[in-house]
């Protein structure tokens, strides 16, 4: 995929990532295609390739699991502040997906041990953000995304590649 995006030139000269949701792993690239680093990932709860209508608008809290999915697809993506005033990288705005730190304000949710653990298969927690290492994100997201813009892919789990 990474060649792929360099020889045609997809990444219009930007950074940028291809999250493997299946894998539930992020490899982030220079402007040439260079790796700059990867990471595993946590990703939304519910599996597909699309956001749900209206789920947006909705209180978090009346998400259904089924719908709290990361969507697939290229996204022009920048570094911009979150609700709470710290920066993280923004997918898609009008539908809230970012990739940012990993959130630990739920304990319970075991999120570090989530992506500390050998499989893919406990990997699935979020409400659709890409949730990364903290550590990553500030040596290889930030530093690779701040001051200009990027594209993330997101590979699909349930669709072939190019529907996305």
């Amino acid at each position: 995929m990474a060649d792929w995006v360099v020889s045609s030139k997809d990444n219009l000269n930007m950074p940028f990532a291809i999250v493997d949701k299946v894998n539930a792993q992020v490899y982030v690239f220079d402007v040439d295609g260079q790796l700059r680093g990867s990471a595993p990932v946590l990703l939304g709860l519910g599996k597909g390739d699309h956001v749900a209508p209206g789920t947006a608008n909705k209180p978090m809290s009346l998400i259904p699991p089924s719908q709290r999915t990361t969507p697939a697809g290229r996204f022009v993506s920048a570094m911009g502040p979150s609700l709470h005033g710290k920066e993280i990288l923004w997918l898609d705005y009008e539908n809230a997906i970012s990739m940012h730190p990993v959130a630990t304000s739920k304990p319970k949710e075991r999120r570090v041990e989530r992506l500390e653990s050998p499989t893919p298969l406990d990997n699935r927690i979020s409400f659709g953000c890409i949730n990364v290492p903290a550590k990553f994100f500030d040596n290889v997201i930030h530093s690779t995304f701040s001051g200009t813009s990027g594209i993330v892919y997101v590979l699909p789990e349930e669709k072939p590649v190019k529907e996305s």
